[in-house]
């Protein structure tokens, strides 16, 4: 059973949310994510509060804005969602999105070249000069610290800097283009349940005996993550208070795989408001998932192709199928939305039929030529990266279908930490082999990492659950919110770049984050050189799990959509395989489990009564990692994590 959806406010003469206090706000809060989320991350090293499509620095200000600040100033319910829509599309830009790999990736292959890498003969020869800075006593202190007064050399990064702005918000432009039309077939045809975007409906509901913040239901929920966390926090201080435990391991299939139970308060939280039948199906693909990679370790079958570190790499088989799965998802979704799709079209390129989009943020016209125009750019872009001109389209395509497909996982199931099985550039590698694109393809193929690859969330999920949002703004009100969403990614993009930049010239990039200024600028360099000291043809293996996985995703939806027994919902099956769902099973799993019984013995009144404490779930694990990250920032504490998804 789906949680109740909160209904879009009808239309009235209201005022406007566009206002100057919402607007400001809005950008404020996204400047203190843009500087907030490196800063964490960097600095203090505690729990990550912008890596994942949960956005949990944006939920900790949000509530210190409605519980506490609003008490002052007063901003209207509509007033509220505008900062909260600002704020989700600011956090998906300053850590894995976008710019904390951005500044690594394009000088590590500069600072890490050795001797025995020989980057500096397969790599270095084939990177244009434009996209990269040039300066290697910078780069070196990019990594290892500026000398005292020397600052910031901001001139050799900004040409660059500027040329890789260009890609963004052309990919930016894409994500909300693709957003806006499919908004009204996910939202008002198909009734997607987007269930993180409840959680602020939550907090700014109005009316009821017992609003959000006086519900005790939710705070009994808030109270579990606070005092958890609360006690593993205080053990980094003082080892006598116990820390509490929420992961453990069990091996399983002859000691060939660990079975990992962990308790993540936010995904028991976001999952007990998705359908039982999503829940049970996210859960039962990854452990089936593991049942054929036991059974293959058992077997000793392998496969020899190396895909990289990302998403389901680690088993090639796994990983085509879940890759097969997803086009396959996305390409089934986009024809039973073939009618929308039509409407779409015929308004953007005639002028005409029955679309309505006055209450869209951009006229489908807008929406349909910006998207041509978004992949044209990008398309050149990375053909002036190396990639020869059809694998830049491919890999661009490829990538599109991977973002559509995340987002629509996200807002149907929930899955606030989630990644793809495969990344485009190894789709792409696999699929035609490295010998027909060459060094100065497998050069411009790394670089597609820095926006490509650790996907643990993009602008278009945030543009998604924005959009769903901006149901309860009113129609005929929603233009203004795409310039809301420009400010907020110009706000985000920008400071978090210089505030990147700054970290790491004041205190040394090595010794801040190990995986960003270490593990995550290496990892493209060291498959692209594998690729061309071992220069491979199309794996046609890969070719026929794709196929597999591709049939066996059709079937799944099909039985779906034509038998009302089918206890499967396909959404499971693309990430089942991926570490991520490794990590979250259990969690899931609990939840389904306890929404069953609620719903035998309860009913949906009992559902709707249980529902705030699962809510408080995810409101109190994300108030207290933000609560922490600031004490630690008082204290001087480092590497204290209270919370990982």
């Amino acid at each position: 059973m789906a949680a109740p959806a909160l209904g879009p406010l009808p239309r009235t003469s209201s005022p406007s949310p566009w206002t100057f206090r919402s607007l400001g706000l809005g950008a404020f809060f996204s400047l203190c994510i843009a500087v907030g989320d490196p800063y964490g991350n960097m600095v203090i090293r505690g729990s990550y509060m912008g890596l994942d499509f949960g956005t949990p620095g944006a939920l900790f200000l949000f509530f210190l804005l409605v519980g506490l600040l609003n008490h002052l100033l007063q901003l209207r319910r509509e007033e509220l969602l505008v900062v909260y829509i600002m704020m989700i599309a600011a956090s998906a830009i300053p850590t894995m999105g976008f710019s904390e790999y951005l500044l690594t990736i394009i000088s590590g292959f500069q600072y890490y070249a050795s001797p025995e890498n020989e980057w500096a003969l397969l790599i270095h020869p084939h990177v244009p000069a434009w996209m990269v800075p040039q300066d290697p006593e910078a780069i070196k202190w990019f990594f290892e610290g500026a000398p005292k007064g020397q600052g910031v050399p901001w001139g050799v990064w900004l040409g660059p800097l500027v040329c890789w702005m260009v890609l963004a918000l052309a990919l930016y432009l894409v994500m909300i283009s693709t957003m806006v039309i499919l908004r009204r077939q996910w939202v008002e045809q198909e009734r997607l349940v987007y269930p993180i975007a409840q959680v602020p409906l939550e907090m700014v509901a109005q009316g009821g005996s017992r609003p959000f913040f006086r519900n005790p239901a939710m705070w009994a929920g808030f109270a579990l993550p606070a005092v958890v966390s609360s006690l593993n926090g205080l053990h980094a201080y003082f080892n006598f208070i116990p820390g509490l435990q929420l992961v453990s391991w069990a091996p399983i299939l002859r000691n060939t795989l660990n079975l990992e139970f962990r308790l993540s308060f936010p995904m028991l939280g976001f999952s007990y408001l998705i359908n039982l039948d999503i829940a049970f199906s996210l859960w039962f693909f990854n452990t089936l998932a593991k049942l054929l990679r036991g059974t293959f370790n058992i077997l000793g079958v392998s496969s020899t192709e190396k895909l990289g570190i990302y998403g389901a790499a680690s088993e090639p088989v796994l990983a085509h199928q879940g890759q097969g799965a997803m086009v396959m998802l996305v390409l089934f979704g986009l024809w039973v939305a073939r009618g929308h799709l039509r409407q779409v079209f015929r308004k953007a390129f005639r002028g005409e039929g029955p679309a309505d989009d006055s209450g869209e943020i951009l006229s489908y016209r807008a929406a349909v030529y910006s998207w041509l125009g978004g992949v044209l750019v990008l398309t050149c872009w990375l053909w002036l990266s190396g990639l020869p001109l059809w694998a830049a389209f491919l890999t661009l395509l490829t990538a599109l279908l991977i973002f559509v497909g995340l987002t629509r996982v996200v807002v149907e199931g929930g899955v606030a930490a989630a990644v793809g099985p495969m990344i485009s550039s190894s789709t792409v590698v696999s699929a035609f082999g490295s010998s027909v694109l060459g060094p100065p393809g497998m050069v411009g193929m790394a670089f597609t990492y820095v926006w490509a690859a650790d996907i643990r969330t993009f602008v278009m999920a945030s543009c998604a659950h924005g959009l769903k949002l901006g149901e309860h703004l009113g129609r005929h009100r929603l233009r203004p919110l795409f310039w809301a969403l420009a400010l907020a990614i110009g706000v985000s993009l920008l400071t978090s770049l210089a505030t990147i930049l700054h970290l790491a010239y004041t205190y040394g990039g090595i010794n801040l984050n190990s995986w960003f200024f270490e593990g995550g600028p290496k990892a493209p360099f060291e498959y692209a050189a594998a690729k061309l000291n071992s220069p491979v043809g199309p794996d046609w293996a890969g070719w026929l799990h794709t196929l597999v996985g591709s049939g066996v995703m059709a079937l799944l939806m099909l039985a779906r959509h034509q038998l009302s027994w089918w206890p499967l919902h396909p959404i499971g099956f693309p990430i089942g395989a991926v570490w991520l769902m490794d990590a979250l099973w259990f969690s899931i799993f609990l939840a389904w489990l306890i929404k069953l019984a609620v719903l035998k013995y309860g009913g949906p009144w009992l559902f709707r009564a249980t529902r705030p404490f699962f809510i408080g779930l995810i409101v109190g694990q994300f108030v207290a990692a933000g609560a922490w990250l600031a004490i630690d920032y008082f204290t001087g504490m480092t590497d204290n994590v209270v919370f990982w998804i």
